[in-house]
């Protein structure tokens, strides 16, 4: 087993992308020393660490440097067995796992990431019922996964769509604050919902979460930009 010492996390604590990583670690019972980034403006270990996007997080592996949160993730599930795998065994379902995690970045987060800067009320209520179609997408989905008696999208433990996903979560909570508009409802969603609860309250993710009022003022410091910084 690869030893994890000299473990580094540059990220920051409202990004949920470095929250995927602080998972994953968790999981792995890794210890890790967090270093955090402030963005405003952007520490010279970021830019020397990541220069080509400049974005958290960043995890040092010794004299490794990884980049890009999915990345990250799969590189800690594969280079320590301390726990448990985030992806199954089989191609196929590492396949799937990788498509709606690309999903759940690609279409729900720059949806996301619109509801929240759009200025223009029209233009971003249209980003809200996008977003809300995607929530659908993933309860169909998640629902096939109930049906199997699976409590996650990765089975019975937490994988690599239940960190992708379960990490925008909190940010749910603030588009559904500033916004005045309920977006995970049990009558639409009673799988999310029993998810959300399940996965917030899992000890490898438990004390992670940000408060929503926390990460509206952050927000509205950043002007909307900082959660674009981390990917």
């Amino acid at each position: 087993m690869a030893s994890s010492n000299h473990l580094k996390l540059l990220g920051g604590w409202f990004s949920p992308f470095v929250m995927r990583v602080k998972i994953a670690l968790n999981i792995k019972s890794l210890v890790y020393e967090n270093i955090e980034e402030t963005l405003n403006p952007k520490s010279q270990l970021l830019l020397q660490l990541n220069p080509m996007h400049k974005k958290i997080p960043v995890l040092l592996h010794g004299d490794k440097t990884i980049c890009e949160s999915r990345i990250i993730v799969e590189y800690v599930d594969e280079v320590w067995n301390s726990g448990p795998s985030f992806l199954h065994s089989d191609a196929y379902d590492r396949a799937i796992a990788r498509f709606w995690a690309a999903y759940i970045d690609d279409k729900l987060f720059v949806a996301m990431i619109h509801a929240l800067k759009e200025e223009d009320e029209e233009a971003r209520k249209a980003y809200l019922e996008e977003i809300e179609d995607s929530l659908v997408t993933m309860e169909d989905e998640l629902q096939k996964c109930c049906r199997e008696g699976k409590g996650y999208f990765g089975g019975e433990e937490i994988g690599l769509v239940d960190i992708t996903f379960g990490s925008l979560l909190c940010w749910v909570s603030v588009i559904e604050t500033v916004n005045g508009r309920k977006m995970i409802v049990e009558e639409k969603h009673p799988c999310l919902v029993k998810w959300a609860e399940r996965f917030e309250f899992d000890p490898n993710v438990k004390g992670l979460i940000p408060e929503t009022e926390k990460l509206i003022e952050f927000a509205l410091q950043m002007k909307w930009k900082g959660a674009a910084s981390a990917k």
